[in-house]
């Protein structure tokens, strides 16, 4: 099974960029502990799996890994996208078209924020959204992607 997580606008800047409302762990903290926990949950399920983890600020390079996730035959996506969650109608097009199963996470919960915040664009797109368990919110979409393959 090969499972992507991408993180997408300002994720690189977590454990700096308000603290408050991101907490204290680094990025760097953020993915490793990603990739173990997600080691885990596949041993425990039986499976093998290859974890892609992606970050960038760039809504165009953010397109261009979700259409390579679709080429490359990729099981499915785990987006964080960030502040383009709330305005990226060109994410949210290449989610639509990647024929893949595609979890929206955040870290903090959303709809507990500015009023900016309470929409997401790429939502109607995902098979769901988890929000507000900070770094779990990645490893319950992991779970989900290999426990029951997600639908699209």
């Amino acid at each position: 099974m090969k499972i992507a997580v991408i993180h997408g606008a300002n994720l690189n800047f977590t454990g700096i960029r308000q603290p408050e409302v991101y907490g204290n762990t680094t990025f760097e903290q953020i993915c490793e502990h990603i990739e173990k926990a997600a080691s885990r949950i596949a041993t425990a399920s039986g499976s093998v799996l290859g974890l892609n983890q992606f970050q960038s600020n760039s809504e165009g390079e953010i397109i261009d890994f979700i259409q390579m996730c679709h080429i490359e035959g990729f099981d499915g996506i785990v987006l964080n996208a960030g502040a383009y969650t709330h305005y990226s109608y060109a994410i949210a097009d290449a989610v639509a078209g990647c024929n893949l199963p595609v979890i929206e996470v955040h870290l903090s919960n959303i709809f507990a924020r500015e009023d900016f915040r309470q929409k997401s664009v790429i939502a109607p797109y995902c098979i769901g959204t988890i929000s507000g368990f900070g770094v779990d919110s990645y490893l319950l979409a992991i779970n989900h992607l290999i426990y029951l393959g997600g639908t699209k």
